[in-house]
């Protein structure tokens, strides 16, 4: 139960929603309410999909591209300390390019790579292979941070108005902290299966 939790959390920070709220509406902002809520929730949709795909096929992807389960966690381990690096240290440039300029954005960028991106598929697959008999768990837990991060989206409004664009910021930098941490040790455990090998 506490292993459930813990991915749980780690897939909620990787998806980040809070960081996305801003990019979400900027990319939204022209599209009136109620298609705005229909597109999220076709995009969160696909996201969940391409998602459940890596996390059940996550072995046979191993197994057809010949990768180790330590090179997975390392780079794994590497791609989240990068991607922690940018939520503490964001650059205004990366976000303004971020921000398409679209009537209405479909699969790119909502559903990959802001939701479902590169690290949080490597997460998957990682996470498929080091505990393959408790499938039904993982499931569970992407499920629960899927759900969480379509809440938290449908309710940007609301997330803004509470905490302002600072209070964003603030909280991205701290989830950005926590991903450091949970990167690392990612990383030392790949490198510790590497050195047993």
């Amino acid at each position: 139960m506490d292993e459930m939790i813990s991915t749980t959390i780690l897939l909620i920070f990787i998806m980040d929603p809070i960081g996305n709220l801003p990019i979400f509406m900027s990319i939204l902002k022209n599209i009136e309410p109620k298609r705005r809520q229909l597109i999220l929730i076709r995009e969160m949709i696909i996201a969940l999909l391409i998602m459940l795909l890596f996390l059940f096929g996550g072995e046979k992807i191993l197994l057809v591209l010949n990768l180790k389960t330590e090179t997975i966690s390392i780079s794994g381990g590497i791609i989240l300390f990068l991607i922690a690096i940018k939520m503490i240290f964001p650059n205004e440039e990366n976000n303004n390019q971020t921000v398409m300029n679209q009537d209405e954005p479909f699969l790119v960028p909502l559903a990959i790579p802001l939701v479902a991106g590169p690290s949080l598929l490597a997460t998957l697959i990682l996470l498929s292979h080091q505990h393959p008999t408790q499938l039904f768990y993982l499931s569970s837990s992407l499920l629960i941070a899927w759900s969480i991060t379509v809440v938290i989206l449908l309710s940007s409004g609301f997330f803004l108005r509470i905490f302002g664009a600072k209070g964003i910021n603030a909280l991205e930098r701290l989830m950005g902290l926590i991903l450091i941490m949970l990167s690392t040790q990612m990383f030392l455990e790949g490198i510790r299966t590497w050195f047993k090998n």
